[in-house]
């Protein structure tokens, strides 16, 4: 079994049906009240009485399994809505943990007979199950945990990416590996999963702009600024809580060169995981538009890995993209959810931030409890039959499918411009953290030989003054 990504940035071994659900909204569809007699027909109960119903009363019996099967043949409809739909606009998810499953799971031994994506066990992810769910689009989580910022975080990172392309190599009738918006239309063309790489943690690039590139270079087509961890150049969302110190008091100047790099090359910027004020920094300065891979909303549950109302407006303004978390801890604020509860994000989002601001990251295989009702990826269709339920039209309901990501990765694609010289200044060295690294390039002991010469140069003065006073 594998582990799991907690919000403290710990890891957790609970199985991943380690669900539960609070009370739903209640059912559309439930039993009316005794009406009144209908037009002509003489009423047969006192004034101010209903009508007393006996055992045996035809009414009372016709209303007993009328009912029940009017709710279950309309439940079939939204759910069969659903399926048409989808087949026609599959959904794209902003977050999958399978890479790290296969990390933790079998060391990335892809040909492990228990590692086989047709009959893999214990995750929310195989093949069956993207096929139920109607998933047509995939940005594979590239993950490494905090633990390795400043140690192996670049070759932990490499090895991740190393697994998504293998991945897709071993099962070509199933993945599509892509890199741009066209990759994906073309996989949906093919009836295949689009398969991108979404690299979740600034400290993946150790603060280079050359790893960066060359992440790019391999696939990258997302960048989280941070994980559970403040990078050098950005800050977390723990800084929101208390748990972690502000540094850069949302980006640093490198940090900004960083957000400028990724709009050059067309990466999309992922906010999921960064403190408030680098959300904010961030949607100022970037030149398109950005995703939230894996984040709901915070006024439905007030956990600080989820976006408040006045960056949702900012969402809004830049035209930018919310992809809604299932992880029930940022649902319910609780240990226990369900899909209904998921479907209140949704509709928050939409409201305040408008539909084509909504999107589905659902965190599956990267989290250790989901709703009762999104059980794995094959449960999609049933959050998107609520969604119709509840009044959403096929246009909004296409959008937060794969058209708003579209839109989105569109217009980071056209706002890039590799022919536009790159960002080259390096990060400060004494803005660098860790003591097992090489300073290659740098000015050699620059900052000790500054104060060297400020003491010999206080010494000189001193030894002046004696002199002329002697």
């Amino acid at each position: 079994m594998g582990s799991y990504k907690q919000d403290n940035g710990q890891l957790s071994s609970l199985p991943p049906n380690a669900s539960g659900a609070s009370p739903g909204r209640q059912s559309d569809f439930s039993q009316p009240e005794t009406r009144p007699a209908r037009a002509g027909q003489a009423s047969t109960e006192a004034p101010g009485q209903q009508r007393t119903q006996v055992p045996g009363d035809p009414a009372m019996w016709t209303r007993w399994w009328l009912w029940p099967l009017v709710a279950v043949c309309t439940a079939d409809f939204f759910r069969d809505e659903a399926e048409r739909i989808m087949r026609d606009s599959p959904v794209i998810d902003g977050h999958n943990d399978l890479p790290w499953q296969l990390l933790s799971m079998f060391n990335n031994r892809l040909q492990d007979t228990r590692a086989n994506l047709t009959t893999l066990a214990n995750t929310h992810t195989n093949i069956p199950k993207l096929r139920a769910g109607f998933v047509g689009g995939q940005f594979w989580s590239v993950y490494t945990p905090c633990d390795t910022q400043n140690q192996d975080a670049v070759r932990r990172t490499l090895e991740q990416i190393d697994v998504v392309h293998r991945m897709c190599q071993m099962y070509p009738e199933t993945f599509l590996y892509v890199t741009s918006s066209a990759g994906i239309r073309q996989a949906f063309q093919e009836g295949k999963v689009a398969s991108l790489i979404g690299v979740e943690g600034g400290h993946s690039i150790d603060s280079s702009l050359g790893v960066l590139r060359a992440l790019y270079q391999l696939g990258m087509r997302y960048l989280t600024l941070t994980h559970n961890c403040n990078t050098p150049w950005a800050d977390n969302w723990l800084v929101d809580t208390g748990d972690s110190k502000p540094q850069s008091q949302g980006l640093s100047p490198f940090g900004q060169r960083v957000v400028k790099e990724l709009n050059r090359l067309g990466v999309l910027i992922d906010l999921a995981h960064v403190s408030v004020a680098t959300m904010k920094a961030t949607l100022q300065l970037s030149r398109a538009p950005v995703i939230f891979s894996h984040s709901s909303a915070y006024s439905v549950c007030a956990s600080r890995r989820n976006v408040p109302d006045d960056v949702l407006r900012l969402v809004k303004q830049t035209d930018s993209l919310v992809m809604v978390n299932f992880y029930n801890n940022y649902i319910s604020c609780t240990n226990k959810a369900n899909l209904s509860q998921v479907a209140d994000h949704l509709d928050h989002i939409k409201e305040v931030a408008g539909a084509r601001a909504v999107g589905f990251g659902g965190d599956f295989d990267g989290v250790p409890r989901v709703p009762e009702g999104l059980e794995d990826v094959s449960k999609y269709p049933d959050l998107i039959a609520e969604l119709l339920r509840r009044n959403w039209t096929e246009a909004e309901v296409k959008g937060a499918l794969a058209n708003n990501l579209l839109r989105v990765f569109e217009a980071v694609e056209q706002a890039s411009n590799p022919t536009q010289a790159p960002e080259e200044e390096p990060i400060p060295r004494d803005e660098l953290g860790g003591s097992c690294r090489t300073h290659y390039g740098y000015p050699s002991g620059a900052s000790s030989l500054h104060r060297q010469w400020g003491f010999l140069l206080a010494s000189l003065a001193a030894l002046v003054l004696c002199q002329c006073l002697l």
